[in-house]
């Protein structure tokens, strides 16, 4: 029974560690995040306690190590890190055979933002050099049900800004499709609300909805529950906004695709 009990408590801690555990430091494939300006680490060579040092990685990718001086860290992964402050310390004469272990304490620097209509807004980590969209996008929890069918990608590509308009349900019906993008550090991801239509007057449940594509007339009713009892779908109009500004008033017919912040109202019937 103790032993049981032993057993217990010891699962009980291992799940409370492991929530605790940072979501880039779960990853396996955190060894493959390339380290850049703004990141904190700690370094600690064996059995050298006068060599462990916590500090941030300046904004021209280095930091200043002792006995070595200004190291270059920006880009490259923590193993490559490792290596290359170990050959520094060898080549130098300081150590013969160090053991170098890098760890990367905060995430500041390789990020993206998702913005907008997710379920978990906010920055993330590239925990890779080969993160997609839809990668980034299952971190923050996929669009929500008021998110629009496409996202807006902005950052820089070779110095010059980069703007890309993605069609989100293609992602993932046209498997391996060259929409996923490769997203670099400081790139943004939003999703807009989606488009909405309108529906008032004598429906079951008039109100706001969104608007699908190729929705038709005859579907956009149907979503509002139909006409009531004193409802009817004779003299039914569409109020639909031009690019001037004006309005547009017509009775459409039931296959008329609806556009975003068109108005359907239902009549009451006359007899």
């Amino acid at each position: 029974m103790r032993r049981l009990v032993g057993l217990t408590w010891l699962v009980r801690a291992w799940a409370v560690l492991v929530l605790c555990v940072p979501a880039w430091a779960q990853s396996p494939s955190s060894g493959d995040y390339p380290l850049a300006a703004g990141d904190v680490i700690r370094v600690q060579v064996f059995q050298n306690q006068d060599l462990t040092l916590e500090t941030r990685i300046s904004e021209s990718g280095t930091i200043s190590y002792p006995l070595i001086g200004t190291v270059r860290l920006g880009g490259l992964t923590v193993a490559a890190a490792e290596r290359r402050i170990a050959e520094a310390l060898r080549t130098g004469g300081f150590l013969q055979n160090p053991q170098v272990t890098l760890l990367l304490t905060q995430v500041r620097g390789s990020q993206v933002s998702v913005l907008g209509q997710v379920s978990r807004p906010g920055r993330f980590p590239l925990e890779s050099t080969n993160t997609r969209l839809t990668d980034m996008l299952a971190n923050a929890g996929g669009a929500t049900p008021s998110g629009d069918d496409v996202v807006i990608v902005s950052g820089e590509r070779e110095g010059k800004p980069f703007r890309r308009t993605v069609d989100l349900p293609a992602l993932f019906l046209q498997p391996g499709s060259a929409e996923d993008l490769l997203l670099q550090a400081g790139d943004v991801v939003y999703v807009h609300r989606a488009p909405m239509f309108y529906v008032f007057g004598e429906a079951q449940r008039p109100g706001a909805f969104r608007v699908d594509r190729d929705l038709t007339v005859m579907q956009a009713i149907a979503q509002a529950g139909g006409p009531t009892p004193r409802g009817t779908l004779r003299r039914l109009q569409l109020h639909r906004t031009q690019a001037d500004g004006t309005v547009q008033t017509f009775e459409p017919a039931m296959t008329e695709r609806i556009q975003p912040n068109d108005v359907l109202q239902l009549r009451e019937s006359l007899f």
